[in-house]
């Protein structure tokens, strides 16, 4: 039932009826992950997809000389991986915890089986897929063309949007990562990061203390937000 309840959740599922729904919960298994644990590495053989019903996953690839770039963090109610199934079969990333958590683990060859017999499954399939092109493409515009307190403007505001907390009438959030690891999520260096972070405090649009940050006016931040999509 619990697993149920996750996959209705999730964009992938969504138009499924009751029946299909338990069909996918059938061939799904849950596992639960700790905070650092790598859940799959690059260029493992692809045995399955993820949906993330806890916690929070990061994607990311490290170079040759072990720096660490992050493509995507997950969040709860968000599939990852699903494209390892086709191309070569292997994943084109390593994913890991960034908090502990609990995952639904699909099997490749339960699913296929899934999608053979049911044309729903994989037009929610390309629905999915064809949204986080979408989502990717925008982050590579914001990362070429978007000042660095742009990016991290429209970063705080999206962790407003799913983590935000209110307290005294205003709201925070705890960021989830390091600086390092904002700042390469942020396509930047830590250094340019902190005049980033130091910029919105001084125009009195945050508060920072540790890893909150403290959102002192919401419009101001959105509107510099919006020109990180502009360019």
């Amino acid at each position: 039932m619990e697993n149920l309840q996750t996959l209705k959740k999730s964009l992938l599922f969504a138009g499924l009826d009751e029946e299909h729904l338990q069909q996918v919960a059938a061939i799904s298994h849950r596992r639960s992950f700790i905070k650092g644990e790598t859940i799959f590495a690059e260029g493992d053989t692809a045995t399955g997809f993820f949906l993330l019903a806890k916690g929070g996953v990061k994607l990311c690839k490290v170079s040759p000389d072990g720096r660490e770039k992050v493509l995507h963090f997950v969040h709860p109610g968000e599939t990852f991986a699903e494209a390892a199934f086709f191309g070569d079969g292997r994943y084109p990333a390593e994913a890991r915890g960034v908090e502990a958590g609990e995952l639904l683990i699909f099997p490749k060859d339960g699913f296929m089986g899934l999608l053979e017999r049911n044309p729903q499954f994989s037009l929610n399939l390309i629905i999915s897929l064809s949204l986080l092109l979408r989502r990717f493409a925008r982050q590579i515009e914001e990362l070429s063309f978007a000042e660095v307190p742009n990016r991290l403007a429209a970063y705080l505001i999206e962790m407003a949007q799913r983590k935000s907390t209110s307290f005294q009438g205003k709201s925070y959030i705890d960021l989830e990562m390091k600086k390092g690891e904002l700042a390469s999520r942020l396509g930047t260096v830590s250094e340019t990061l902190s005049r980033a972070f130091r910029k919105l405090k001084e125009e009195n649009l945050i508060e920072v203390d540790g890893s909150r940050v403290i959102i002192l006016d919401m419009q101001a931040l959105s509107s510099i937000s919006s020109s990180a999509s502009k360019g």
